[in-house]
Protein backbone atom coordinates (compact mmCIF):
# COMPACT_ATOMS: atom_id res chain seq x y z
CA UNK A 1 0.00 0.00 0.00
CA UNK A 2 2.83 2.57 1.11
CA UNK A 3 4.96 1.92 -2.42
CA UNK A 4 1.35 2.54 -4.41
CA UNK A 5 0.70 5.77 -2.30
CA UNK A 6 4.42 6.93 -2.82
CA UNK A 7 3.96 6.18 -6.84
CA UNK A 8 1.13 8.29 -7.07
CA UNK A 9 2.82 10.83 -5.09
CA UNK A 10 5.71 11.22 -6.97
CA UNK A 11 3.75 11.41 -10.32
CA UNK A 12 1.77 14.48 -9.35
CA UNK A 13 4.83 16.03 -7.64
CA UNK A 14 7.06 15.93 -10.85
CA UNK A 15 5.12 18.17 -12.58
CA UNK A 16 6.27 20.69 -9.89
CA UNK A 17 10.44 20.04 -9.98
CA UNK A 18 12.83 22.97 -11.36
CA UNK A 19 14.30 22.17 -14.31
CA UNK A 20 18.37 21.23 -13.56
CA UNK A 21 20.19 24.27 -14.41
CA UNK A 22 23.70 24.13 -16.63
CA UNK A 23 26.60 23.46 -14.91
CA UNK A 24 27.54 21.89 -11.59
CA UNK A 25 25.44 22.19 -9.21
CA UNK A 26 25.81 25.42 -7.21
CA UNK A 27 23.12 24.46 -3.99
CA UNK A 28 23.24 20.82 -2.86
CA UNK A 29 21.06 20.10 -0.14
CA UNK A 30 22.22 16.84 2.05
CA UNK A 31 19.41 15.36 4.25
CA UNK A 32 20.91 13.04 7.23
CA UNK A 33 18.51 11.91 9.83
CA UNK A 34 20.10 9.43 11.95
CA UNK A 35 21.73 9.99 15.30
CA UNK A 36 24.89 10.30 16.25
CA UNK A 37 26.61 7.48 15.01
CA UNK A 38 25.36 7.53 11.44
CA UNK A 39 26.10 11.29 10.88
CA UNK A 40 29.65 10.45 12.09
CA UNK A 41 30.37 7.38 9.37
CA UNK A 42 28.57 9.93 6.87
CA UNK A 43 31.35 12.35 7.50
CA UNK A 44 33.61 11.15 4.68
CA UNK A 45 30.93 11.73 2.71
CA UNK A 46 30.91 14.89 3.10
CA UNK A 47 34.42 15.82 2.50
CA UNK A 48 34.78 14.15 -0.75
CA UNK A 49 31.16 16.42 -1.96
CA UNK A 50 33.42 19.49 -0.83
CA UNK A 51 35.99 18.14 -2.94
CA UNK A 52 34.10 17.40 -5.94
CA UNK A 53 32.15 20.34 -5.55
CA UNK A 54 34.31 22.69 -3.99
CA UNK A 55 32.56 26.12 -5.04
CA UNK A 56 29.13 24.74 -4.55
CA UNK A 57 27.21 25.96 -1.08
CA UNK A 58 26.27 22.90 0.87
CA UNK A 59 23.52 22.77 3.33
CA UNK A 60 22.37 19.75 5.76
CA UNK A 61 19.34 18.56 7.12
CA UNK A 62 19.34 16.86 10.47
CA UNK A 63 17.90 16.44 13.12
CA UNK A 64 18.06 18.22 16.75
CA UNK A 65 19.27 15.09 18.27
CA UNK A 66 22.70 14.69 16.42
CA UNK A 67 23.16 18.54 15.40
CA UNK A 68 26.55 18.24 17.21
CA UNK A 69 27.98 15.83 15.50
CA UNK A 70 28.35 17.77 12.11
CA UNK A 71 28.58 21.57 13.52
CA UNK A 72 30.94 23.49 12.45
CA UNK A 73 32.32 21.14 9.79
CA UNK A 74 34.21 23.36 7.13
CA UNK A 75 32.21 21.74 4.43
CA UNK A 76 29.02 22.57 5.07
CA UNK A 77 27.17 26.47 4.40
CA UNK A 78 24.51 25.67 6.50
CA UNK A 79 22.93 23.38 9.21
CA UNK A 80 19.19 23.08 9.63
CA UNK A 81 17.28 20.93 12.13
CA UNK A 82 14.38 18.78 10.80
CA UNK A 83 12.36 16.92 13.60
CA UNK A 84 12.29 13.59 10.78
CA UNK A 85 9.05 11.11 12.17
CA UNK A 86 10.32 8.00 13.47
CA UNK A 87 13.61 8.95 14.65
CA UNK A 88 12.96 10.82 17.74
CA UNK A 89 13.88 8.46 20.42
CA UNK A 90 11.68 10.40 23.08
CA UNK A 91 7.98 10.75 22.89
CA UNK A 92 8.26 8.76 19.75
CA UNK A 93 4.81 7.16 20.65
CA UNK A 94 3.19 10.38 21.12
CA UNK A 95 2.66 11.49 17.51
CA UNK A 96 -0.54 11.94 15.33
CA UNK A 97 -1.31 9.70 12.53
CA UNK A 98 -0.98 12.58 10.14
CA UNK A 99 2.08 14.72 11.75
CA UNK A 100 4.62 12.91 9.59
CA UNK A 101 2.75 14.38 6.50
CA UNK A 102 2.20 17.83 7.85
CA UNK A 103 5.64 17.78 8.65
CA UNK A 104 7.02 16.67 4.98
CA UNK A 105 4.24 19.64 3.90
CA UNK A 106 5.59 22.49 5.80
CA UNK A 107 9.00 21.50 4.73
CA UNK A 108 8.68 21.03 1.54
CA UNK A 109 7.46 24.55 1.15
CA UNK A 110 10.05 26.00 2.88
CA UNK A 111 12.72 24.03 1.17
CA UNK A 112 11.11 25.26 -2.28
CA UNK A 113 12.23 28.89 -1.34
CA UNK A 114 15.78 28.30 -1.24
CA UNK A 115 15.65 26.74 -5.28
CA UNK A 116 18.24 23.58 -4.19
CA UNK A 117 20.19 21.92 -7.76
CA UNK A 118 20.94 18.80 -6.14
CA UNK A 119 19.14 16.67 -3.34
CA UNK A 120 22.02 13.54 -2.00
CA UNK A 121 19.94 11.29 0.50
CA UNK A 122 22.58 9.59 2.38
CA UNK A 123 20.08 7.12 4.22
CA UNK A 124 19.11 4.17 1.32
CA UNK A 125 15.67 3.74 3.22
CA UNK A 126 14.72 7.34 3.80
CA UNK A 127 11.59 7.50 1.75
CA UNK A 128 10.29 10.33 3.75
CA UNK A 129 13.49 12.27 2.86
CA UNK A 130 13.13 11.79 -0.69
CA UNK A 131 9.39 12.68 -0.85
CA UNK A 132 10.78 16.13 0.99
CA UNK A 133 12.97 16.65 -1.63
CA UNK A 134 11.11 16.10 -4.58
CA UNK A 135 8.24 18.65 -3.20
CA UNK A 136 10.88 21.05 -2.54
CA UNK A 137 11.15 21.23 -6.38
CA UNK A 138 14.96 20.05 -6.21
CA UNK A 139 15.97 18.82 -9.93
CA UNK A 140 18.61 16.36 -8.96
CA UNK A 141 17.86 13.76 -6.15
CA UNK A 142 20.27 11.44 -6.13
CA UNK A 143 20.06 8.26 -3.83
CA UNK A 144 19.88 4.19 -3.84
CA UNK A 145 16.82 1.85 -5.61
CA UNK A 146 15.69 1.08 -2.49
CA UNK A 147 11.71 0.08 -3.43
CA UNK A 148 10.43 3.00 -1.19
CA UNK A 149 12.59 5.61 -2.13
CA UNK A 150 13.25 4.62 -6.28
CA UNK A 151 10.22 6.28 -7.45
CA UNK A 152 11.20 9.41 -5.51
CA UNK A 153 14.36 10.10 -7.19
CA UNK A 154 16.09 11.46 -10.48
CA UNK A 155 19.32 9.30 -9.83
CA UNK A 156 18.62 6.20 -7.90
CA UNK A 157 22.05 4.24 -7.72
CA UNK A 158 22.08 -0.08 -7.33
CA UNK A 159 20.95 -1.09 -3.90
CA UNK A 160 23.21 -3.66 -1.80
CA UNK A 161 21.44 -4.14 1.52
CA UNK A 162 24.95 -5.05 2.96
CA UNK A 163 27.04 -2.47 1.89
CA UNK A 164 28.67 -0.33 4.64
CA UNK A 165 26.80 2.63 4.74
CA UNK A 166 30.18 5.06 4.39
CA UNK A 167 30.72 3.27 1.07
CA UNK A 168 26.58 4.03 0.58
CA UNK A 169 27.04 7.89 1.05
CA UNK A 170 30.18 7.49 -0.81
CA UNK A 171 28.63 6.15 -3.74
CA UNK A 172 25.77 9.01 -3.69
CA UNK A 173 28.03 11.48 -3.58
CA UNK A 174 29.49 10.04 -6.84
CA UNK A 175 26.48 9.93 -8.56
CA UNK A 176 25.91 13.06 -7.92
CA UNK A 177 30.09 14.42 -8.68
CA UNK A 178 30.88 12.11 -11.07
CA UNK A 179 34.05 11.43 -9.05
CA UNK A 180 35.04 8.40 -7.46
CA UNK A 181 37.09 8.66 -4.23
CA UNK A 182 38.76 5.51 -2.94
CA UNK A 183 36.63 3.35 -0.19
CA UNK A 184 39.06 1.95 1.61
CA UNK A 185 38.09 1.75 5.19
CA UNK A 186 39.12 4.89 6.80
CA UNK A 187 39.14 6.45 3.60
CA UNK A 188 38.46 9.42 3.59
CA UNK A 189 38.02 9.03 7.41
CA UNK A 190 35.60 10.47 9.98
CA UNK A 191 35.89 13.92 11.03
CA UNK A 192 34.99 15.07 14.57
CA UNK A 193 37.06 18.34 15.77
CA UNK A 194 35.98 18.81 19.73
CA UNK A 195 36.32 22.63 20.78
CA UNK A 196 39.61 23.88 22.07
CA UNK A 197 37.83 24.55 25.31
CA UNK A 198 36.62 20.65 25.18
CA UNK A 199 40.17 19.39 24.46
CA UNK A 200 41.59 21.84 27.39
CA UNK A 201 38.98 19.96 29.94
CA UNK A 202 39.70 16.89 28.16
CA UNK A 203 43.72 17.55 29.34
CA UNK A 204 43.00 18.97 32.67
CA UNK A 205 40.84 15.88 33.49
CA UNK A 206 43.87 13.50 32.43
CA UNK A 207 46.30 15.67 34.23
CA UNK A 208 44.02 14.92 37.42
CA UNK A 209 43.58 11.84 37.39
CA UNK A 210 46.37 10.05 35.47
CA UNK A 211 49.76 8.94 37.13
CA UNK A 212 52.91 9.67 34.65
CA UNK A 213 53.24 7.14 31.74
CA UNK A 214 49.85 5.57 33.03
CA UNK A 215 47.42 4.78 29.96
CA UNK A 216 44.23 5.56 29.78
CA UNK A 217 41.62 2.42 28.94
CA UNK A 218 38.22 3.37 28.60
CA UNK A 219 35.36 0.61 28.13
CA UNK A 220 31.80 2.46 26.99
CA UNK A 221 29.05 -0.68 28.25
CA UNK A 222 25.89 1.28 26.89
CA UNK A 223 24.44 1.83 24.00
CA UNK A 224 20.45 2.16 22.93
CA UNK A 225 19.10 -0.60 21.92
CA UNK A 226 18.75 -3.27 24.76
CA UNK A 227 19.85 -6.82 22.46
CA UNK A 228 22.50 -5.06 21.60
CA UNK A 229 23.90 -5.02 25.87
CA UNK A 230 26.45 -7.54 27.00
CA UNK A 231 25.84 -8.58 30.84
CA UNK A 232 27.34 -5.91 33.40
CA UNK A 233 29.21 -8.43 35.24
CA UNK A 234 31.30 -9.56 31.72
CA UNK A 235 32.05 -6.05 31.47
CA UNK A 236 33.46 -6.54 35.46
CA UNK A 237 35.15 -9.38 34.55
CA UNK A 238 36.96 -7.60 31.26
CA UNK A 239 38.07 -4.47 33.24
CA UNK A 240 39.04 -6.55 36.07
CA UNK A 241 41.67 -8.25 33.75
CA UNK A 242 42.87 -5.35 31.88
CA UNK A 243 43.25 -2.94 34.66
CA UNK A 244 45.87 -5.78 36.40
CA UNK A 245 47.96 -4.90 33.32
CA UNK A 246 51.33 -2.56 34.19
CA UNK A 247 50.46 1.31 34.42
CA UNK A 248 46.88 0.56 32.82
CA UNK A 249 44.10 3.23 34.34
CA UNK A 250 40.43 2.36 33.61
CA UNK A 251 37.53 4.36 32.83
CA UNK A 252 33.90 3.94 32.32
CA UNK A 253 31.91 6.17 30.07
CA UNK A 254 28.75 6.92 29.24
CA UNK A 255 25.60 8.74 28.23
CA UNK A 256 23.30 10.05 31.34
CA UNK A 257 20.84 7.19 30.30
CA UNK A 258 23.28 4.94 31.26
CA UNK A 259 24.68 6.05 34.37
CA UNK A 260 22.47 3.19 36.19
CA UNK A 261 24.27 0.71 33.93
CA UNK A 262 27.86 1.86 34.04
CA UNK A 263 26.91 2.20 37.60
CA UNK A 264 26.08 -1.57 38.41
CA UNK A 265 29.67 -2.43 36.15
CA UNK A 266 31.58 -0.29 38.56
CA UNK A 267 30.16 -1.99 41.72
CA UNK A 268 30.91 -5.34 40.31
CA UNK A 269 34.69 -4.19 39.75
CA UNK A 270 37.28 -5.41 42.40
CA UNK A 271 39.61 -2.47 40.81
CA UNK A 272 38.27 0.47 41.50
CA UNK A 273 37.79 2.22 37.98
CA UNK A 274 37.33 6.20 37.03
CA UNK A 275 33.58 6.94 35.94
CA UNK A 276 32.46 10.09 33.91
CA UNK A 277 29.00 8.70 32.78
CA UNK A 278 26.88 11.18 32.22
CA UNK A 279 29.60 13.62 33.55
CA UNK A 280 31.08 14.80 29.59
CA UNK A 281 29.55 16.35 26.47
CA UNK A 282 29.93 14.42 23.47
CA UNK A 283 32.86 17.08 22.70
CA UNK A 284 34.52 16.05 26.23
CA UNK A 285 34.01 12.38 25.97
CA UNK A 286 35.60 12.74 22.32
CA UNK A 287 38.84 14.28 23.18
CA UNK A 288 38.95 11.90 26.31
CA UNK A 289 38.97 8.57 23.76
CA UNK A 290 42.07 10.58 21.72
CA UNK A 291 44.21 9.45 25.18
CA UNK A 292 42.81 6.50 25.10
CA UNK A 293 45.33 3.02 24.34
CA UNK A 294 42.31 1.62 24.03
CA UNK A 295 38.38 1.60 23.49
CA UNK A 296 35.54 -1.10 24.19
CA UNK A 297 32.43 -1.29 23.70
CA UNK A 298 29.52 -2.41 21.76
CA UNK A 299 27.78 -1.15 18.86
CA UNK A 300 27.42 2.63 19.23
CA UNK A 301 27.80 6.16 18.54
CA UNK A 302 30.67 6.84 20.95
CA UNK A 303 32.52 3.63 19.75
CA UNK A 304 32.54 5.52 15.95
CA UNK A 305 33.44 8.68 18.15
CA UNK A 306 36.50 6.63 19.39
CA UNK A 307 37.26 5.72 15.73
CA UNK A 308 37.51 9.33 14.72
CA UNK A 309 39.92 10.20 17.34
CA UNK A 310 42.32 7.73 16.54
CA UNK A 311 42.29 5.67 19.44
CA UNK A 312 42.03 1.58 18.83
CA UNK A 313 38.89 -0.11 19.35
CA UNK A 314 37.14 -3.14 19.98
CA UNK A 315 33.24 -3.25 19.06
CA UNK A 316 31.05 -6.00 20.38
CA UNK A 317 28.39 -6.86 17.49
CA UNK A 318 25.27 -9.17 17.65
CA UNK A 319 21.93 -7.86 15.87
CA UNK A 320 23.52 -5.47 13.92
CA UNK A 321 25.72 -5.96 10.86
CA UNK A 322 28.71 -5.28 11.22
CA UNK A 323 29.00 -5.20 7.51
CA UNK A 324 27.39 -2.41 7.20
CA UNK A 325 27.59 -0.32 11.10
CA UNK A 326 31.12 -1.76 11.76
CA UNK A 327 33.60 0.76 12.23
CA UNK A 328 35.51 2.59 9.39
CA UNK A 329 38.98 2.98 9.94
CA UNK A 330 41.85 0.60 9.68
CA UNK A 331 40.87 -3.23 10.71
CA UNK A 332 44.58 -3.67 12.33
CA UNK A 333 43.61 -1.29 14.78
CA UNK A 334 40.11 -1.41 15.11
CA UNK A 335 38.33 -5.18 15.81
CA UNK A 336 34.49 -6.54 15.80
CA UNK A 337 34.15 -9.17 18.26
CA UNK A 338 30.84 -11.43 17.29
CA UNK A 339 28.99 -14.83 18.00
CA UNK A 340 27.98 -15.12 14.04
CA UNK A 341 25.25 -17.26 15.32
CA UNK A 342 22.84 -18.29 11.56
CA UNK A 343 20.12 -15.68 12.68
CA UNK A 344 22.32 -12.45 13.13
CA UNK A 345 22.15 -9.75 11.83
CA UNK A 346 18.40 -9.42 12.80
CA UNK A 347 18.41 -5.54 12.96
CA UNK A 348 15.75 -6.29 15.90
CA UNK A 349 17.20 -3.66 18.69
CA UNK A 350 14.21 -4.08 21.37
CA UNK A 351 14.28 -8.05 21.75
CA UNK A 352 15.67 -11.31 20.39
CA UNK A 353 13.14 -12.41 17.67
CA UNK A 354 14.23 -16.32 18.71
CA UNK A 355 12.60 -15.77 22.06
CA UNK A 356 16.15 -16.46 23.84
CA UNK A 357 17.17 -14.46 27.13
CA UNK A 358 20.19 -12.50 26.62
CA UNK A 359 19.94 -12.24 23.55
CA UNK A 360 22.24 -15.17 22.47
CA UNK A 361 24.10 -13.39 19.87
CA UNK A 362 25.18 -10.84 22.39
CA UNK A 363 25.97 -14.00 25.53
CA UNK A 364 27.89 -15.99 22.54
CA UNK A 365 31.06 -13.17 22.30
CA UNK A 366 33.18 -14.72 25.34
CA UNK A 367 34.88 -12.87 28.51
CA UNK A 368 37.90 -14.33 27.24
CA UNK A 369 37.79 -13.69 23.44
CA UNK A 370 37.27 -10.10 24.62
CA UNK A 371 40.22 -10.00 26.86
CA UNK A 372 42.40 -11.82 24.31
CA UNK A 373 41.16 -9.36 21.27
CA UNK A 374 42.16 -6.07 24.02
CA UNK A 375 45.50 -7.79 24.96
CA UNK A 376 46.38 -8.30 21.34
CA UNK A 377 45.36 -4.51 20.11
CA UNK A 378 46.95 -2.98 23.20
CA UNK A 379 50.31 -4.72 22.51
CA UNK A 380 50.69 -3.98 18.75
CA UNK A 381 49.18 -0.44 18.75
CA UNK A 382 50.74 2.62 19.18
CA UNK A 383 49.59 6.23 19.22
CA UNK A 384 47.45 6.92 16.30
Amino acid sequence: MKHRVIQAFALLARPFVRRAPPGLPRRVLVLKPDHLGDLLLATPALQALRQGLPAAQVTALVGPWARRMWQGLPELYRLVEVPFPGFERAHAGRRQPLAPYLTLLRYGLLLRRARYDAALLLRDDHWWGAALALLAGIPLRVGHAHPLCAPLLSVALPYDVRSHVTRQALAVVAGLTGRAVPVAPGTPPLRFVPSAAERARARAWLAAHLAPGERLLIIHPGTAGISKQWPAERWAAVGDALAALPATRLLLTGGPDEAALVARVANLLQCPPLNLAGATSIGELAALLGHAALVIGVDSGPLHLAVSQGAPSLHLFGPTDHARFGPWGDPARHLVARAGLFCSPCHVLTHCPRGTAGPECMLGIGVAEIITLATSLLSSTGPG
